[in-house]
């Protein structure tokens, strides 16, 4: 029975609310799970043609439609054709393409925390320097379950609300976890994602997207010539095991200085160690923040030959800045092009690598009664 009522949830989105002139959402299958189950795609587009695909199944940003300078479409961030290619990605090299990550973003030393005198054991599945760690949320995060999904046209902005629950000693977390995200496609081409979440016990959260992003459009060689401006004069250095060692240290006269614009391969083979511990960039950026809780400007990415141009505005403290080091050109993409190495950047919005280990960092500890609250938006133009 439910398969008919997706079915026919699928048939009247994609017939009555289908406009090439208007904005929309639209459903169709993305596949199905190796157990069965079917996974869903939704596309929200707005007026002037850009889009956006989301799936159910890790809430997945599996496409990102925009326009280049000369209006050209391209879609921008990697990623598979059906949901089949992110079963075998999560189960051989775990590049986390595009998916929404829970309940903690980032790593986690040795996959421990003590909260309120008790120590907790998490799931462990990222050993990088051959130290284990607790990444993206364990095992099986946020991006490897089924989201509740609702569509959703009001004043002609087209969204998606996805909604989980995290229940009490998921990969070893306290609380049960009431999670809700909204992906929203805005007039001027932004992708706006809100977090939210209430818990039943304390527990540490740290929301995020792993979306990459080659704005000369996925498959197009690597992301080495793109201008990257981040708007962080401070960074947090990790180390071996990419763990930050508690310093909170000033990216000026490194490699890390992209408080104005760089490409990000000027310096990315720079022999500095934090460098070599992560392959390439792979670290936290401490934002320079103006004072209040909205949304601050965090980023802006160039890529000269489409002129295309993504701004990164968040609530958060921090972005993680990743430049797809350990992509080896084993990943088949949607367009039938590879993968290789640096073929795509991220900009995970969040706050810091191991907070709850890290008592100077800011407290990434929810309680009951509080409300998680936060908001990042992706915005895209050309110039």
């Amino acid at each position: 029975m439910k398969h008919l009522v997706l079915a026919a949830l699928a048939a009247v989105l994609s017939t009555a609310m289908l406009n090439a002139a208007q904005p929309s959402v639209t459903v169709k299958s993305f596949g199905s799970l190796p157990d069965g189950r079917p996974v869903l795609l939704y596309t929200l587009a707005n007026a002037s043609g850009a889009r956006v695909s989301i799936t159910n199944s890790g809430g997945i940003v599996a496409g990102i439609v925009v326009p280049d300078r000369d209006g050209n479409l391209a879609d921008v961030v990697l990623g598979y054709a059906d949901v089949s290619g992110y079963v075998r990605d999560g189960a051989t090299s775990g590049t986390y393409f595009g998916a929404l990550i829970g309940r903690y973003g980032n790593r986690i030393a040795r996959g421990r925390f003590a909260l309120d005198g008790k120590t907790y054991s998490l799931a462990t599945n990222n050993t990088p320097g051959g130290l284990p760690c607790a990444l993206h949320g364990g095992k099986v995060g946020f991006d490897k379950v089924i989201w509740d999904a609702t569509p959703l046209l009001a004043n002609n902005t087209p969204a998606l609300r996805l909604r989980h629950t995290s229940p009490d000693g998921d990969e070893g977390y306290p609380g049960s976890l009431d999670v809700t995200v909204t992906y929203t496609l805005t007039e001027d081409n932004a992708l706006r994602i809100d977090y939210a979440a209430t818990t039943s016990a304390p527990t540490p959260v740290n929301l995020t997207n792993h979306s990459y992003f080659n704005l000369a459009g996925e498959g197009s060689g690597t992301i080495l010539g793109h201008v990257l401006t981040l708007n962080a004069s401070r960074y947090t250095p990790v180390d071996k095991g990419l763990i930050p060692t508690g310093q909170i240290a000033p990216v000026a006269g490194t490699p890390f200085d992209f408080t104005r614009p760089a490409p990000i391969g000027a310096r990315v083979n720079d022999p500095a160690e934090q460098l070599v511990f992560g392959g390439g960039y792979d670290h936290n950026f401490v934002l320079d923040r103006p004072a209040g809780d909205g949304l601050a400007k965090a980023a802006e990415v160039y890529e000269p030959l489409s002129g295309r141009v993504l701004e990164v505005f968040t609530t958060e403290p921090g972005i993680q800045f990743y430049c797809g080091n350990f992509l080896d050109g084993k990943n088949t993409g949607k367009s039938g092009a590879t993968y290789p190495k640096r073929s795509g950047f991220c900009l995970e919005t969040q706050h810091y690598p191991d907070s709850p280990n890290q008592p100077a960092f800011p407290s990434t500890i929810l309680r009951p009664g509080s409300r998680y609250a936060t908001t990042t938006l992706y915005r895209f133009s050309a110039r």
